[in-house]
């Protein structure tokens, strides 16, 4: 927002602090519901092949799904200062967003066709700073147990090519069955 009462050249900012710009694009896909003969392992080949395009989330965070079992799901992302806290280092927020994408693949991979899932619990911890430079990342998510109601699943975010540990975390979810006709 322009002040009108500054001048146009004490708008500009500080030398070496030039605006930059960063762009993405997605394509909206229907949810999940529209598949409802696919099990949740068979959406995520679907996606990871392209022919169910990924969720806009990935695009605007920058990792994508790469792999995916039953009870497991792997992401990989990089990372930037698009993505920097006032501490010039990676947002916390980034890496939260990158676990518990990967938790809840994870989960969505062990579900039969037509459940889904929600994130109800969430805990993260952050064990390393990632700046602008950092290596790219790998996200593995493995499920520890689904049930009727709920699931709980763990994460863990390593260097791509150095294997260091750079935050982990569990979580919990609701198991969304269909409603019954009423």
């Amino acid at each position: 927002m322009t002040n009108p009462q500054t001048a146009p050249d004490e708008q500009k900012p500080p030398t070496g602090q030039e605006p930059r710009l960063r762009t993405h694009g997605w394509t909206s896909g229907p949810p999940i519901s529209e598949f409802p003969h696919l099990t949740g392992e068979e959406i995520l080949l679907e996606w990871i092949a392209g022919r169910i395009p990924e969720p806009s989330i990935c695009s605007t965070m920058g990792f994508h799904l790469t792999e995916v079992k039953a009870g497991t799901a792997v992401f990989e992302g990089e990372v930037g200062d698009h993505l920097f806290n006032p501490m010039n280092t990676v947002h916390g927020g980034y890496l939260a967003t990158l676990l518990d994408s990967a938790l809840g693949c994870a989960v969505l991979s062990r579900l039969p066709a037509g459940v889904g899932y929600t994130t109800t619990q969430l805990n993260v911890h952050m064990l390393r700073p990632l700046f602008a430079d950092s290596e790219l990342l790998r996200c593995e998510g493995v499920v520890l147990h689904v049930g009727r109601t709920m699931a709980t699943a763990e994460a863990r975010v390593v260097g791509a090519e150095s294997g260091k540990l750079y935050a982990h975390a569990t979580t919990t979810c609701a198991i969304l069955r269909p409603r019954p006709a009423a």
